[in-house]
């Protein structure tokens, strides 16, 4: 078995999936992970935001657009008007829960993921019913149904041991030997929807590969495979040709957006190798990240966009250590806050962390608790490794640095993003 994942910009247009057939070629033995179409993910995240508002028309607005996006794609597919009966069900099923829902704001992590869980519905149904229609038979599976996740909305992890069965079942004996399957969603305990995190499309595949004992996964991308940097931020970006998983762990951490962070432990404790593909020529080898490879031998340049610095101290004055950091980080851990990068001092630690639904919430929560808490927004976390003096003049020296932290290879810096300059 091999596990092939494809992302939103893959799948965007009718062309994205012709591809991705394409691609599948003549492939037996093969779980297809897929993303949301294009930018479904964050319209869906639009509805979300109208439903928070109470504002049912306009989540409307955004079902309809949806829907008419989908639409021209399965047009396209089918060369004319098409109504695909699963599909229909359901937008109307989405309908439905916009129109019913009584929101409350306690219950936003679950009607989130409730929500925007449509988008990888709705894109693997079309992707499994154009395959069948074009003679490539398969079988859809509900992820949900497969992956048992912790009780947790909108980050949530799966349990591997509880879900092994289930995905195997799903596979086994089915007459079929290509399946289609979201990524990014499961299902919890108690039978609700869970998302695993923006991206988490990457660790669904990798916790498939790990239940199935793939040969191998695969990322079809819109790159030639991992570069050492942004290219639309950093235009002289390279191809780096192998990664090993300790180094692809430690670039997820910092945002990297090579792969989901969680994306490599399953993978890993099989030994599994990891290709980064590009969609647009399957030809070219890309990445292959694996338990060992080759050094890399150019610096890497990660940018962490929309990124929030809180300074936090006692306000007796008391040494920010020891039990001061367990209170910190437990308060932090309740409103699902991540620490991107930790400075301290004597008497002050900051955090730079992803700005999130509930930062304000968890600053309140500081100060009720003893601390005074200074919230700086509008930041970005630069980091370089592998760094040179050319680098740092080119990249960081002269911009509006808050925190600097070196080590013999890498640099982190907490600046001022560029629009707020």
């Amino acid at each position: 078995m091999k596990v092939y994942k494809f992302g939103g910009a893959s799948v965007r247009n009718a062309d994205g999936v012709r591809n991705l057939h394409k691609i599948i070629g003549d492939e037996q033995h093969l779980l297809v992970i897929v993303s949301a179409m294009g930018k479904t993910t964050n319209a869906l995240e639009r509805v979300f935001a109208c439903l928070r508002r109470d504002d049912r028309t306009g989540a409307g607005a955004e079902i309809a657009a949806l829907r008419d996006y989908h639409a021209a794609i399965t047009t396209d597919l089918w060369h004319g008007p098409v109504a695909l009966e699963r599909v229909e069900a359901l937008f109307a099923e989405l309908e439905e829960l916009v129109r019913q829902t009584a929101y409350r704001a306690e219950d936003a992590e679950l009607w989130y993921d409730r929500i925007v869980a449509y988008g990888e519905l709705l894109s693997t149904t079309i992707v499994s019913e154009y395959l069948n229609h074009v003679g490539l038979r398969n079988r859809w599976i509900d992820m949900r149904r497969c992956f048992l996740t912790e009780q947790r909305h909108k980050d949530a992890g799966v349990d591997i041991e509880a879900s092994t069965p289930l995905l195997r079942a799903a596979v086994e004996g089915a007459g079929v030997t290509v399946f289609v399957g979201q990524g990014f969603i499961g299902a919890a305990p108690d039978g609700t929807t869970t998302t695993l995190g923006r991206e988490g499309s990457d660790y669904s595949a990798a916790v498939a590969a790990h239940i199935l004992d793939a040969e191998s996964m695969a990322v079809w991308k819109d790159v030639d495979g991992v570069l050492n940097a942004d290219p639309k931020i950093f235009p002289d970006a390279v191809k780096i040709d192998e990664l090993n998983y300790l180094d692809t762990i430690e670039l997820a951490y910092s945002g990297a957006q090579i792969i989901h962070p969680k994306t490599i432990k399953p993978l890993q404790n099989k030994n599994i190798p990891l290709y980064v593909r590009p969609f647009g020529d399957k030809r070219k080898p890309g990445t292959v990240i694996r338990g060992m490879s080759a050094p890399v031998q150019v610096p890497i340049l990660i940018l962490k966009k929309d990124q929030v610095l809180l300074t936090i101290r006692s306000r007796d004055f008391s040494f920010v250590l020891e039990e001061k950091f367990a209170t910190i980080f437990s308060l932090l851990e309740r409103f699902r806050i991540k620490a991107n990068l930790v400075h301290n001092s004597a008497v002050n630690l900051s955090l730079c962390v992803d700005n999130s639904w509930h930062i304000d919430e968890a600053v309140a929560a500081l100060r009720e608790a003893g601390f005074d808490v200074m919230k700086s927004g509008d930041m970005e976390l630069l980091t370089i490794r592998g760094y040179t003096d050319e680098l740092w003049r080119r990249y960081a020296r002269g911009q509006q640095v808050f925190i600097r932290q070196a080590t013999q290879s890498t640099v982190r810096v907490v600046r001022r993003c560029a629009a707020k300059r």
